[in-house]
């Protein structure tokens, strides 16, 4: 396992926050109150390992499958259907869409390699990721990725407490299915929009692992 290049920064900040809360704790008040300096401690600990998961990035053999599609991000399968898609598509599109907890791996990844055709980014709310407006109200990061004839839609979408979306990709990039493609800070969800007709793998709260789970399969 390896930490995000994301994380150093929010992690240096939170060793630092926990060094000085508990030196000041137990250099003042370990005589008087023992009892809490260890409650601060086990609390600011606690916080500070969370953070460091936040950012993990474990090792995986991904799946590499031209005729799929695979899991853009870790989470629960929380959307499986028809939709208009009003922003690239214009039409009816296939979405699937999977939500990550704060204790998910939060990397995300490339669901199938091809041509970066669309990158826009969206301002907006942050309703709880699983509200059904998040996918249009919300701040939001859109990307088009094209292989042949097909065009898949993937959507970085900020929850209640994700305040930061991460995209590294850039129209007209070549891009790689399961390479990191961008990261999202502290829940939120991906969603995927797809040809209608395509044959779906997963199902409703499934849940499933970025680069690795069978999301759909290519016509």
């Amino acid at each position: 396992m390896t930490i995000h290049r994301e994380g150093y920064k929010s992690i240096a900040i939170g060793t630092l926050i926990f060094g000085s809360t508990n030196f000041v704790c137990w250099y003042f008040f370990s005589a008087s109150l023992p009892v809490l300096c260890w409650v601060i401690f086990a609390a600011t600990l606690f916080v500070l390992l969370f953070l460091v998961s936040f950012f993990r990035i474990p090792n995986r053999v991904f799946t590499i499958n031209e005729n799929q599609l695979i899991a853009p991000a870790d989470g629960r399968v929380v959307v499986i259907e028809e939709t208009v898609d009003v922003e690239y598509f214009k039409d009816k599109r296939l979405q699937v869409s999977v939500f990550m907890s704060p204790a998910n791996v939060h990397v995300n990844r490339n669901p199938l390699s091809g041509e970066v055709v669309y990158n826009q980014y969206h301002k907006g709310k942050f309703l709880v990721a699983w509200n059904p407006k998040s996918s249009t109200d919300n701040e939001r990061h859109s990307v088009v990725i094209k292989k042949g004839n097909t065009e898949v839609l993937v959507k970085q979408i900020a929850g209640a407490l994700a305040k930061r979306i991460v995209n590294y990709l850039s129209v007209g990039q070549k891009v790689n299915q399961t390479d990191e493609f961008g990261f999202i800070k502290f829940g939120s969800r991906v969603d995927l929009l797809l040809p209608v007709g395509t044959k779906i793998n997963v199902q409703l709260n499934e849940v499933v692992k970025g680069g690795v789970t069978v999301i759909a399969t290519l016509s």
